[in-house]
C-alpha cells in the first residue's frame, strides 16, 4: 500500500515492453523486479518463448533493483526456452544488476552481455 491508501500494482513497480529485431525478441524492463513484479516479467517471457524466436534478449539495463525471485526468472526462462532459443541477458557493468549476477556466480549461465548490441550480436 501506498501512503495515501492505494494498492501497490506490479505495473507500477516495472514497466516491460516487447520489440522483434530480426529474428530476435527484446524484452526490455524498466524499474524494480521484486516479488509483486517477477510475475509480469515471467509472463511477458512465456509469450515470447511461445513464438519460438532464435534469441531472446532481456535488457535489465533500467532495472534498479533485482530480488532473488527474479533471478528465478531469469533462470526459468534459460530452462524453458526451446532448443531452438538462445537466452541473454542485458545488464550493465555499473549496474546492480551486473552486481548481483555477478554475486550469484550466474553471468555464465545466464550469457550476460553489457549491452544490447552485444547481445543481439552474440
Amino acid at each position: 500500500m501506498t501512503a495515501d491508501g492505494h494498492r501497490i500494482r506490479p505495473q507500477d513497480l516495472l514497466r516491460v515492453t516487447a520489440d522483434r529485431t530480426g529474428d530476435a525478441v527484446v524484452l526490455t524492463a524498466a524499474g524494480e523486479l521484486d516479488l509483486l513484479s517477477a510475475p509480469l516479467l515471467g509472463d511477458e517471457i512465456a509469450t515470447a518463448l511461445a513464438d519460438a524466436p532464435a534469441l531472446l534478449v532481456i535488457d535489465l539495463s533500467e532495472v534498479s533493483f533485482l530480488a532473488s525471485i527474479g533471478i528465478t526468472v531469469l533462470v526459468e526462462a534459460r530452462r524453458t526456452a526451446g532448443p531452438g532459443t538462445r537466452v541473454r541477458v542485458v545488464a550493465p557493468e555499473s549496474g546492480v544488476v551486473h552486481r548481483t549476477l555477478g554475486l550469484t556466480g550466474l553471468h555464465e549461465a545466464l550469457a550476460v552481455a553489457t549491452t544490447r548490441a552485444a547481445a543481439l550480436a552474440g
